[in-house]
This record gives C-alpha cells, structure tokens and sequence, in this order.
C-alpha cells in the first residue's frame, strides 16, 4: 500500500490534528514478544510522546508496567496462542494441532469479529507482535498494520503438522494473515520465513543494562567472592527442582520464578528490587533454554550463557547459531538442565574469552519505520 493510501486511511479515522492511536496486539507465549515490542514501543515514544498506546494481550498490566514507559489502554484480549506448552522447554503437541483447528473452525466470523473491535477501537495503525489474526482483521477493517517478530507461528505450526492434510487450509489462511500486513519486521536474529514478500530484516532488539553487582552485594549483604548466576527459563513457568540442585561453594543461583526455596544460595528476582535487565548486566552467567529475548539481551550485555536446547523448537537453530557467532556460550543437556549437573561447563563457561558486545540498533529502526505510518 503507497504512503497515500495510507495517509487516507489513517485521516478517515481521526483528524490530522489529534494525537496518533496505536493497537498494539501482544501474543501471551511466554514474555519474549513483550521484551522486543516494548522496546520498540519506547523508543517510538520518544520521537511521538503524544502517542496513544492501547495493548491487546492477556499479560499481566504489573508485567506490561515494568518495561513500557508512559500510559497505555489494557484490554485483555487474546488474539493468538502459539503452541500450547508443558513448560517453558516442552510442548503439548497433539493438543496443539487441536487448539488450531478450534481456533480456524469459524475462521470468518473471528476475523469480522477482531476488525469490528478495531472500528470501534479507531486506531491509526495496528502492530502485531505476532497474532495474525490481528493483521487479519486490520485489514478487513481498512487499518494499516505492522508485523514485528523472530518468528511467525505459520512456520512454527507448519514445522509440527504439515504431515497432516487437514493443517493445509489453516496454514494457507494464517500465511494470507501475515501477508496483510503492510510490512513485516524480522529483528536480527530471527528464523527463516520463506512464505512471505512483504519482509524487511532489522537489528538487533535488546535492552542494555547498568552494571549494579556492587550495590547488590551491599544491600544484600552478599560476599564479592560469589559468582552471580541468573536462572531463566523464560516467560512460561517452568517448575526446575532447583532445591535439589548441589551446592556449589562459590555461587549464588538467582532465579526468575516466583516460588520460594528454602536455600540460604538461592535468592529470587522479585525480592531483590532490581530490573531484570540491569541485574542480568550485573551476574556473571545466565543459564537458560534458547529464547530470543534472553539471548539478545545477554549478548548486548556481555553475560555468558550456558543453555540447553528444546531440540524441536524450528527457531532455535537460528538463534543458537547466531549466539555461538557472536556471544560467549555453552551447551548442557536436558537432564543438566533440570538436575544442576552442570558445574564443570559452568566454570568451563567463566574462563571463555568474551567477545565485542553487538550493538542494539533494531528498535530504533523499527520505529522509525513504524513512525512512518504515524505521521
């Protein structure tokens, strides 16, 4: 669509003169596609503080709050599902394919459903990160929109059940979905997607912490001979039997999740008082499965990262390698993973050389191409 056309579309909706309205469609598969719109997000309102923001996601505002800067609308909205998860590593694959074909039985009268919000919802640009069904309905609506995302769940479906005949028509109508959108962000590092034309590749999408070890031992009363090291399964929970793990004398485990172990060794996130990002700039390692957010951010911020992979998952490949290009990391398996067996490529880890931090450029270019529709 010409910058015209879109013009006419954007100025059918509000006068020239009213500040510029933003959906914002979030998909709920873990936080990761928080982590990069937000940033996206941020650095768009630094150029256009006057943006309306309203969000279209079933996480939590307490979670929305803690990386988007300025007021936004919350309608808690689920528009996508991705895969149906066991854990942050495992999926329910059968019951996946099921969700799918539930979600495409009445495929129409979802879409007539999404874009009559948006009409009554008036925004000037819809972006997805990455519920196609969001681009689906802007369309129907006459509302430009923007994908953005390392991923697509087209692909991501297909890599499960393309074996299966009756995934075909589903495929072909969220293959149409993503192709609605005026242009599709894919940020350095992101899986191949072959299906689609309207791609245009950016950086890389991270936050960049502040180095707080110092303060944090001091408040925490922690000796400066503990190695800091961050447990980060992502976004979906994931119960690691972490009070079983050994004891290792010089380490001190900082975990993401929000249960609590009796270790006088473990401390959790939440009861520290810092930003994720700036205590993950302040720990010597992270250890996690393959994530984008996770990753890019320890790369942009010089952590080490010992990780096990999902093994099934179709982006990983992409980001792994991408990681082992560019950032200091080690492999343990599945059952380290879970057992904390993993002391000797832990301190293996440590002694690696560390390479240039990459720079984080992708959001600023993804705004700029968003403000595009914007202005």
């Amino acid at each position: 669509m010409g910058a015209r056309n879109i013009r006419k579309l954007r100025d059918n909706h509000h006068p020239v003169n009213t500040p510029k309205h933003l959906i914002v469609a979030i998909s709920s598969h873990g936080f990761g596609h928080f982590a990069q719109t937000a940033c996206v997000l941020n650095a768009l309102r630094r150029t256009q503080p006057q943006l309306r923001l309203t969000l279209l996601t079933t996480l939590p505002r307490a979670l929305l709050e803690t990386r988007l800067s300025g007021e936004f609308a919350l309608e808690p909205v689920a528009l996508d599902f991705g895969m149906l998860m066991q854990s942050a590593i495992d999926m329910r694959i059968e019951a996946s394919l099921d969700a799918y074909r539930a979600f495409h039985a009445d495929w129409e009268a979802r879409v007539e459903q999404e874009a009559a919000r948006l009409r009554e919802l008036a925004p000037d640009l819809v972006l997805a990160n990455v519920p196609y069904l969001a681009l689906a309905a802007a369309h129907r609506a006459g509302v430009p929109s923007v994908a953005l995302c390392s991923l697509n769940w087209a692909d991501i479906a297909a890599f499960y059940f393309k074996a299966n005949p009756a995934f075909a028509p589903i495929f072909e109508q969220m293959v149409n979905a993503y192709q609605c959108a005026n242009i599709f962000l894919q940020p350095t590092p992101s899986m191949a997607m072959p299906h689609f034309t309207n791609i245009r590749e950016i950086g890389l999408i991270a936050r960049i912490g502040t180095d707080r070890r110092a303060e944090l031992r001091e408040r925490m009363g922690w000796p400066s001979s503990e190695r800091l090291i961050i447990i980060a399964p992502g976004g979906i929970p994931t119960p690691i039997p972490i009070h079983t793990w050994p004891r290792l004398t010089d380490v001190r485990w900082i975990t993401t999740w929000d249960v609590q172990v009796e270790r006088d060794d473990v401390s959790r996130h939440s009861d520290l008082g810092f930003d994720f990002t700036d205590l993950l700039a302040s720990s010597d390692a992270v250890v996690t499965k393959p994530g984008y957010g996770t990753l890019a951010e320890a790369v942009c911020n010089g952590v080490p990262v010992l990780y096990a992979l999902r093994g099934d998952w179709p982006e990983e490949p992409f980001l792994v390698r991408w990681l082992q290009q560019h950032g200091t990391a080690l492999e343990i398996t599945r059952a380290q993973f879970w057992n904390g067996s993993f002391e000797q490529e832990l301190r293996r880890l440590l002694e690696l050389p560390r390479p240039a931090r990459q720079p984080a450029t992708g959001a600023q270019e993804a705004a700029s191409l968003i403000g595009n529709f914007l202005t």
